[in-house]
């Protein structure tokens, strides 16, 4: 059995999208790629913001943004897309304090969207998310080092917080997660992490340390965002570690060096539980929505994977498909 899951980095849907998709179809924000998201077995997004109507801008400590979408709309296009999956692990779930997040994990859950990294408590926040794609089953662990301030606690609700420095008592929590997660017996075994800095275009060595850590520890794939920007790609014993797939949908400034508005869509085929093959599709964000990239940009999107994919020893292992890249796996 063959499955195409895309993975995709981070989906904003607050401030000024979410003042453009009050005037205009739901399935607008996904512009030119919608039928085939449509048409992905699976998709998997990291959520860059809460979904609620409701809360105060978190004032505790110094947040410079605050995303919030309504989910009136938010719920609808995520389903139009056909996202089977949203990552809350990240520095935005608490933007808009805790009863925006607890609206966000019940607006998921009431559209049976699966989701992970956050919730009411510490225990529900490392939850997996499992979720069946065309008959594969997938288990789902998501975690952030960002802001330790929006972590949960035993009675607080927040996300799922770990500083990936990999002492003893981490990779005993690691551990702890992912055993819960195998309880499912998974077909793919999935880690969605929210990691690093903003704007960098490779991982620090914590972050490789513990992408590797995760392979030994037997997670099939490794999805990685927050940096804005997409960040190389290596394979540990036959395990992609996507480090960073970028921006997918925001309203943000764009860097005209760093080009945190080009990215790629991630697919992923898995046959019979493993992963084969990554097929980068480049994209390109404008009008506070995701385009395929022209020419010119997909040129430049390829060029910068297989610079930023060099550390790793993979540059020479990507193909060209179309006008994006193939990554044969295994």
């Amino acid at each position: 059995m063959t499955t195409t899951i895309g993975l995709t980095g981070d989906v904003m849907l607050g401030r000024k999208v979410d003042e453009s998709q009050r005037q205009r179809p739901v399935d607008a924000v996904w512009g030119d790629l919608r039928s085939h998201l449509q048409s992905l077995d699976g998709l998997c997004i990291n959520l860059e913001c809460c979904l609620s109507t409701r809360g105060s801008p978190w004032q505790r400590t110094r947040r410079p943004f605050h995303f919030r979408a309504d989910p009136d709309w938010a719920i609808p296009a995520l389903l139009e897309a056909g996202v089977d999956y949203a990552s809350l692990a990240n520095n935005h779930l608490l933007d808009f304090e805790e009863e925006a997040l607890l609206d966000t994990v019940d607006a998921l859950t009431e559209a049976d969207i699966a989701h992970a990294g956050a919730g009411r408590t510490v225990a529900a926040a490392r939850e997996p998310a499992l979720f069946s794609i065309d008959g594969l089953d997938v288990a789902v662990v998501s975690l952030t080092d960002n802001t330790p301030e929006f972590a949960a606690d035993r009675t607080s609700p927040g996300v799922a917080h770990l500083p990936m420095e990999l002492d003893e008592s981490e990779r005993k929590t690691v551990r702890a997660i992912l055993d819960r997660a195998r309880r499912a017996d998974p077909d793919l075994l999935v880690a969605s992490l929210h990691w690093g800095p903003n704007m960098v275009t490779e991982p620090a060595e914590n972050f490789r340390a513990f992408g590797r850590f995760l392979v030994e520890e037997g997670v099939d794939l490794i999805h990685g965002h927050s940096a804005h920007v997409f960040q190389g790609i290596e394979v540990s014993d036959g395990v992609p570690i996507c480090y960073d797939c970028g921006d997918f949908v925001d309203d943000y400034r764009v860097d005209g060096d760093l080009r945190n508005d080009r990215s790629f869509l991630f697919e992923v085929t898995v046959e019979d539980g493993a992963v084969t093959r990554l097929r980068l599709r480049p994209v390109e964000i404008a009008d506070c929505a995701v385009h395929w990239a022209d020419d010119d940009a997909a040129r430049w999107c390829r060029d910068r994977m297989r610079e930023r994919s060099r550390p790793f020893g993979t540059d020479d292992d990507f193909e060209r498909a179309g006008n994006g890249l193939a990554l044969p796996v295994a």
